[in-house]
């Protein structure tokens, strides 16, 4: 058994002192060398008797001890004493016990070691010896380093093969989950192109604009904070953006996709309501307040933590951001909408040129990636940029300023009329380019809530009307280009013309008249005309096949080449399926549909030397590099004799200039002017029957050197119906306008005026 340690200072009775032998002194130790060991005297070995000792256990060696320092001198008399104490009386518990190997001196304070007797003399003549004491036997070191690293291998190995798992099994998936999470992959929307004037003035143009998007996944309640994220959101963005509510809380509930765009195309305006707003409930939300408790969040009850932020620390809008974009605008408003088109809410043409060369104007879009935190662009984190390539630019053949002389003029007389519709066009007889096409009514393309369906397109191309008096220049110039007929060539005319079981009738009722060829187009009588046509063949039906060839070489029965969406080809038949009326109706423009910048070509081509040039409304492109390509021109094709022309076109004139012609009102002081009235049966698109009148009147100018070709029809007019009475009025405006715009110098000679009577 081990000996308990005696508390310091001694050891012995209750007092803890040493016990000292009877007629010792006591031993003095100086001040400063208590605690110190004192190097023990020698003593002769006494012999002592042995008696038995009780059984002990192995003591283990003693701990060196600690080096003695020199003693200092003790005083005489007690060393004296001492060393004359017997040895019984020096140790009273030695009885019994076998010698023992004297003790060094422990310090004063230390218990004595184990069986040494406290204050026996010490022997003077032994040298000191290591103290006796217990010996601590420690464990197998390397049987403990075998489990240490048994157990470390074991961790490490399960440490190996989860990264094995990441990094090498599961890689490809774990990378996409996070880039997923991390990376949004914005589209960069390609500039449109524009579409400009002749002269390089903006029809339609792109300007900044901003697409509001979201995040879903910042409005779940894990991640704003509060349940109803979306619903807060939303009634915060409804005003501004004019939406319902209900819409932009369904998109902002689909946590699956990080892109959402709530409105497209916004204006800067509406872009700063929102980032003004989103800043100030920011700022609220950053405070220390509100930091505090975002710091408690999900935190368990016992730690003082909250299931949702107070509303006044949330800013439901963080998750909402502006993607800079480009809106479509139309810097005329209605000016020349018809044509142009517009675009719908994609930024995709729906209409017009817009629709018609979409994939020129539209560009290549690209798409940018980057990597974001909490809504915000992690600048280190890296991404990809596939820029945008830029639209084409489009330039038109159309001149803005006759453009808004006709769009006035035709809206105008629509409404003085009380008509359904009208359209204008005007066009260089030279190069078939269209100057000016107006419709009424038209529409704004930057407000297109407030027109109607049948606005929205191109009348002037997509309607297809008998073209009525009109069409009797085209049969005219059949009858002198096979040289059946002179203008000159006298044509009686009765009233009514019988031909099968049909009475044909002029507009006005008449005795017989004697007229020349030109009088008949001057006087646009119907009965006329139909005699004239039936000497195209010897019979019926073989000058109906003349006929129907001559109206295909003017472009009758296709359509103009331009490729406008909804073109219209009009309608023609084959010679063949002329029955009954229709072959003495067509010669005066009944039984045949034309649109109506068919009809107005067919006026060019005459004023061009009878030479017809394919008609074009665009006069080039200008790529984004600013290379400008120009538009192939129009094809041509020869209809008639340059003599044919030539006399057709004086016999135009007869219809402006002579007192019996319907065209007077189309006069234009100076100008020599050739042109055709027109008042045509209209057949009711919903009936399919005829109801209403279709006005009309084309002309060219100078007669004498042909510049231009100003056309104009009116539909289904209440307050009058006659082509001279409505259109005529509405060619001059336009006509005099384009010759002062183009300069044109007014013509150097006076009208023939051809004879249009003659006498039996």
């Amino acid at each position: 058994m081990s000996t308990p340690r005696q508390p310091t200072g001694g050891t012995g009775g209750a007092g803890g002192r040493r016990p000292v032998a009877k007629g010792a002194a006591p031993r003095q130790t100086p001040r400063g060398q208590a605690g110190k060991a004192q190097p023990p005297k020698a003593q002769p070995a006494k012999a002592q008797p042995a008696k038995p000792q009780p059984a002990r256990s192995k003591q283990p060696p003693a701990a060196q001890p600690q080096k003695a320092q020199a003693p200092k001198p003790q005083a005489p008399k007690a060393q004296a004493s001492r060393a004359a104490q017997p040895a019984k009386a020096r140790d009273p518990n030695a009885a019994g016990r076998s010698a023992r190997t004297p003790q060094q001196r422990r310090p004063e304070g230390r218990p004595p070691l184990r069986g040494q007797a406290a204050g026996r003399p010490r022997p003077k003549s032994r040298p000191a010896q290591r103290p006796q004491s217990r010996a601590i036997r420690l464990a197998d070191p390397r049987r403990r380093l075998r489990v240490v690293t048994v157990a470390l291998s074991l961790v490490f190995s399960v440490f190996a093969g989860r990264l094995v798992q990441l990094q090498l099994l599961d890689s490809d998936a774990l990378a996409a989950d996070a880039n997923t999470n991390r990376y949004l992959d914005i589209p960069i929307t390609a500039e449109r192109g524009s579409i400009t004037s002749a002269d390089g003035v903006a029809l339609a143009t792109t300007v900044d604009a901003y697409d509001i998007t979201a995040d879903p996944a910042m409005f779940t309640p894990g991640a704003a904070g509060i349940p109803d994220a979306p619903e807060q959101a939303a009634a915060l963005l409804a005003p501004i953006l004019g939406l319902p509510k209900e819409k932009i809380a369904a998109d902002l509930h689909t946590p699956k996709t990080r892109y959402k765009r709530l409105a497209a195309q916004q204006s800067p305006d509406v872009k700063n309501q929102i980032s003004d707003l989103k800043a100030g409930l920011e700022k609220q939300a950053g405070s220390r307040a509100c930091a505090a408790q975002k710091r408690l969040l999900n935190k368990t009850v016992d730690e003082g933590g909250r299931t949702r932020l107070d509303n006044e620390c949330v800013n439901p809008l963080a998750g909402v951001f502006n993607r800079e974009t480009q809106k479509r605008v139309y810097p005329s408003d209605g000016l020349a909408a018809n044509l142009v088109g517009f675009v719908n809410a994609e930024g995709e043409g729906a209409g017009g040129l817009e629709s018609q060369y979409q994939k020129v104007l539209a560009g290549k879009d690209g798409h940018s990636s980057y990597a974001q935190a909490g809504g915000r662009l992690v600048p280190t984190a890296g991404g990809s940029l596939d820029p945008a390539v830029p639209g084409t630019d489009l330039r038109l053949t159309i001149n803005r300023d006759i453009q808004w002389a006709a769009q006035r003029a035709i809206t105008d007389q629509v409404a003085n009329a009380g008509a359904e519709k009208g359209y204008v066009i005007v066009q260089d007889v030279k190069n078939g380019q269209v100057l000016a096409m107006a419709t009424s009514p038209g529409f704004n393309p930057n407000d297109l809530s407030t027109a109607k369906s049948s606005q929205l397109g191109n009348t002037a191309l997509q309607d297809a009307y008998e073209p009525g008096s009109t069409a009797k220049l085209m049969t005219m110039a059949a009858v002198l280009d096979t040289g059946k007929a002179t203008w000159d060539t006298k044509v009686t005319v009765p009233y009514p013309l019988v031909r099968g079981d049909v009475a044909f009738k002029d507009d006005v009722w008449h005795d017989t008249w004697y007229l020349t060829l030109a009088g008949v187009l001057a006087k646009s009588s119907n009965i006329g005309t139909i005699e004239a046509a039936q000497t195209l063949g010897a019979t019926q039906p073989e000058a109906n096949k003349v006929l129907y060839d001559y109206l295909r070489k003017f472009g009758i029965g296709e359509q103009t080449g331009l490729g406008f969406p909804g073109e219209t080809a009009g309608l023609l038949d084959k010679p063949e399926d002329w029955k009954a009326s229709k072959q003495y109706t067509i010669p005066f423009g009944q039984g045949l549909s034309v649109n109506a910048l068919q009809a107005t070509s067919v006026f060019s081509t005459i004023a061009n030397g009878g030479v017809r040039v394919a008609p074009s409304v665009v006069q080039g492109t200008t790529a984004p590099d600013g290379r400008f390509t120009p538009a192939a021109p129009g094809a041509q094709s020869r209809v008639v004799g340059e003599q044919t022309a030539k006399t057709l076109t004086e016999m135009l004139e007869s219809v402006v200039t002579d007192e019996q012609g319907t065209g007077g009102k189309a006069a234009i002081p100076g100008y020599r002017v050739a042109g055709k009235t027109g008042t045509a049966n209209r057949v009711d698109p919903k009936t399919g029957g005829y109801r209403g009148y279709t006005a009309s009147f084309i002309g060219f100018a100078p007669a004498d050197q042909p510049r231009v070709t100003v056309s104009c029809v009116i539909q289904d007019p209440v307050n009058g119906h006659f082509g001279g009475q409505l259109c005529g009025p509405v060619f001059k405006q336009v006509m005099e306008f384009t010759l002062k715009t183009l300069q044109v110098p007014p013509s150097g000679s006076e009208a023939p005026n051809l004879p249009v009577e003659w006498k039996p």
